[in-house]
C-alpha cells in the first residue's frame, strides 16, 4: 500500500534529471530529504536527518509502521514536532535503502523493524545522547504548552459562536478578539495592556 507513497517522493528528491538514482547515506546524519516536519511552537525546527533518528530510535524499541512512528514523534515532543508522510515515508525507504531496517506486511500495514546493521547503529550513537523529539520539547516551557492549549480551546468556542451565534453575538465575539489581539502586541511592547487603556 505504501510502495507508491514511498517511491514518488524518492525519485521527486533524489532524481538528477533522466537518469536519477538513488544516494545512499548511513547513519544518523544530514540525509537528502529535507527537514522532516517543523515543529510547532517555540522549539527548535528539525533538522536534517532528526527523522532519520527519531525512527531508528523509535524501531529500536519495537517494529512500527510509518503512522505510528509519526503519531509517537509527536505524542513524545509534545506535539510541538509533528513530521509529514513526505517526511516520514522517504525517510524509511532510504533506512531500508541502506540495509538499516526493513520491512514486512502486518495485517495490511507495511511492518518496519531494525536490521542488526540498525541495531549496531543506534548502539554507536550511545544512550547519553537525548532523542531528537526531547531536544525539541525542551525547549519548550509548560506555560507554552499551556498557551498552545488555551489558543486551542479559543478557537473551539470562536467557531461555536460562529455557528450558532445571533449577529449580536458575533459583534461581541469580534469586540473580544480584536481586543485580545491588541492585548498581546502591547505585552510584546512591555507595556501594561490596563494602564494604555486608561485604566486605574
Amino acid at each position: 500500500m505504501f510502495a507508491n507513497a514511498i517511491e514518488t517522493p524518492i525519485g521527486r528528491r533524489c532524481g538528477h534529471g533522466p537518469g536519477m538514482h538513488r544516494h545512499r547515506h548511513h547513519g544518523f546524519g544530514p540525509g537528502p530529504f529535507g527537514h522532516g516536519g517543523g515543529p510547532r511552537g517555540r522549539g527548535r525546527k528539525a533538522r536534517r536527518g532528526d527523522i532519520r533518528t527519531a525512527a531508528l530510535l523509535l524501531l529500536s524499541e519495537e517494529p512500527r509502521n510509518g503512522y505510528q512512528i509519526m503519531q509517537e514523534v509527536q505524542e513524545r515532543s509534545g506535539e510541538v514536532w509533528r513530521p509529514s508522510p513526505g517526511s516520514v515515508y522517504p525517510a524509511l525507504a532510504q533506512l531500508e535503502d541502506e540495509g538499516l531496517i526493513r520491512s514486512q506486511e502486518s495485517d495490511g500495514r507495511k511492518l518496519f523493524q531494525l536490521t542488526d546493521a540498525g541495531r549496531e547503529y543506534v548502539a554507536e550513537r550511545g544512550e547519553d545522547k537525548p532523542a531528537p523529539w526531547e531536544q525539541m520539547s525542551g525547549e519548550v516551557s509548560n506555560e507554552a504548552h499551556e498557551l498552545g492549549r488555551l489558543m486551542r480551546e479559543v478557537a473551539s468556542a470562536f467557531v461555536q459562536v460562529m455557528r450558532t451565534g445571533s449577529p449580536d453575538q458575533l459583534t461581541k465575539a469580534r469586540e473580544v478578539l480584536a481586543g485580545a489581539k491588541r492585548d498581546l502586541y502591547r505585552i510584546l511592547a512591555d507595556e501594561d495592556p490596563e494602564a494604555a487603556d486608561g485604566t486605574p
